[in-house]
């Protein structure tokens, strides 16, 4: 077994196939079936489980994922260890983030890191719930997490820092005539469309709680894609309930951004691993909790 073998055997099972791998690795399909089936020999087990052109992981397969992850990320710390002797002037870190929290506070967190590290490539990966955060970090698919849930979070093996805490806002249309005073009370939005994220998520999570008050909105718009909100609100189509990192640019794009009263805040917090972090991982926390 080697780090070649376990990163094509990544690569299939991130690519969810042989064909897409081979593509990604800029490898011959035959080359790379080979070197799984080496593998496969080395271990004495079968990873895939071969369907026509699909590839499924057996238990054996889905096994070696999280113990594959772990020793390339070794590798790269230790690679990145000795390369730091002489200063912190190449390497990557990658950064598993929900989406509002890209905007802010991960926004700033990179450009302070940038500042201090040119050289090092920051690679962020999209995730949409603080679960998937979780997995990305201890499945080995990034050294560092940015999360926001309704309260703190605590897991075993993962060190959590609170960030900050952010409030809800709601984005509304130019010409809106709703709240006064950069504020609006819940009540007043009674009749109001809105263009809500989809259940589990946890600004949709309170629009449904202005709902279970007995205030009547009606959800005109569902959408995961948080860059669609903003261009529905600004065209008229309804308000929708955002996070305050999405503020700055309603405002900048002509939206009003009114406070909820009552408030509702989420809680945004850093994680990552409690050991074998690169030095790049380790200066870009440093850098965001200081």
């Amino acid at each position: 077994m080697d780090a070649r073998q376990l990163r094509y055997f990544l690569a299939i099972v991130d690519e969810q196939g042989f064909n897409r791998a081979a593509e990604r690795l800029h490898l011959a399909q035959p080359s790379l079936s080979q070197a799984i089936r080496t593998l496969e020999r080395d271990l004495g087990v079968e990873l895939f489980h071969r369907i026509g052109r699909r590839a499924v992981l057996t238990e054996a397969g889905h096994a070696l994922i999280e113990p594959a992850r772990q020793v390339l990320r070794d590798l790269d710390t230790t690679r990145s260890t000795v390369r730091s002797v002489a200063g912190l002037r190449t390497g990557r870190v990658e950064v598993a983030s929900m989406p509002s929290q890209s905007v802010e506070p991960l926004s700033t967190m990179v450009t302070r890191f940038h500042e201090r590290h040119p050289g090092v490539l920051v690679v962020i990966q999209a995730c949409f719930t603080p679960q998937s955060v979780v997995e990305a970090v201890r499945g080995g698919k990034a050294e560092v997490g940015l999360l926001g849930a309704a309260d703190d979070v605590a897991m075993p093996g993962v060190r959590v820092h609170r960030v900050e805490e952010q409030p809800f806002v709601l984005v509304a249309p130019p010409d809106s005539e709703l709240g006064s005073g950069g504020r609006v009370r819940r009540e007043e939005l009674a009749g109001a469309k809105v263009i809500a994220a989809p259940l589990g998520n946890r600004m949709r999570h309170v629009v449904d709680e202005i709902q279970a008050a007995g205030v009547d909105l009606r959800i005109v718009v569902e959408t995961a894609h948080r860059e669609a909100i903003l261009p529905l609100v600004l065209t008229g189509v309804g308000v929708a309930v955002m996070t305050q990192a999405w503020a700055w640019i309603a405002r900048r794009a002509g939206a009003r951004v009114l406070e909820l009263d009552p408030p509702s805040s989420l809680r945004i917090s850093l994680i990552h691993r409690r050991g074998g972090l690169t030095p790049g991982a380790q200066d870009f926390v440093a850098t965001a909790l200081g």
